[in-house]
């Protein structure tokens, strides 16, 4: 009886048929895209922190729970779309007057608000701080659509007063100051950023 001899595999065929594998695979496959927020973290300080108090009312209290319902000050049930609207009337609403300056010039009313002057809201945009807390069950996607909405509440109230003062958008200002960065840009953007400062605080999330 004959021996049957052993058939060699044919190395190059098995190498062509790897490297197309590897080819279909990167072809097909998705990678996923981080999200998050864009935002510049202040530079860490040697100057002690003080203790400040803040009245009630110039706190604005957003609470999203585990089910991603938000609440605001814990009573009324919102959605995601309704946060713009809320913080902006919570920022301008220019109710009383700014902090008192350190070297001792008292605080002034808001000239450039168009609130409803509120006696139980903020007193003043400098004053003005959104508190969001989450639940370590909250869903990131949820988080940082409210996160978002904060942020275009800002850029909304700086864009308004950019146009009454300079005729320009706030996002106008800061597209030509990426391209030109001029120090009369940078006045004027530093004067939209002081009058609606972004004060957010982001307590601990809930247990």
């Amino acid at each position: 009886m004959a021996r049957r001899e052993n058939s060699e595999i044919n190395a190059g065929s098995m190498a062509d048929i790897a490297f197309l594998l590897l080819i279909f695979f990167l072809v097909t496959t998705t990678m996923d895209v981080d999200s998050g927020i864009a935002r510049k973290l202040p530079e860490k300080s040697d100057v002690p922190v003080e203790d400040v108090v803040v009245k009630q009312k110039n706190v604005l209290d957003i609470t999203v729970n585990r089910n991603n319902q938000i609440l605001i000050e814990g009573t009324d049930f919102v959605e995601v779309t309704d946060i713009r609207r809320i913080a902006m009337d919570f920022i301008d609403n220019g109710g009383g007057e700014s902090a008192a300056k350190p070297d001792g010039t008292p605080g002034k009313p808001c000239d450039y608000c168009n609130g409803t002057k509120d006696p139980a809201s903020s007193d003043h945009p400098t004053k003005a701080v959104i508190s969001l807390q989450s639940d370590r069950g909250t869903t990131y996607g949820m988080y940082v659509s409210i996160q978002n909405e904060i942020e275009a509440a800002y850029n909304e109230l700086r864009n308004k007063l950019a146009l009454v003062k300079y005729k320009r958008s706030y996002n106008d200002l800061l597209s030509d100051y990426n391209d030109n960065a001029t120090e009369s840009l940078k006045e004027k953007i530093d004067f939209l950023k002081d009058s609606y400062p972004q004060i957010i605080s982001e307590p601990e999330p809930i247990k």
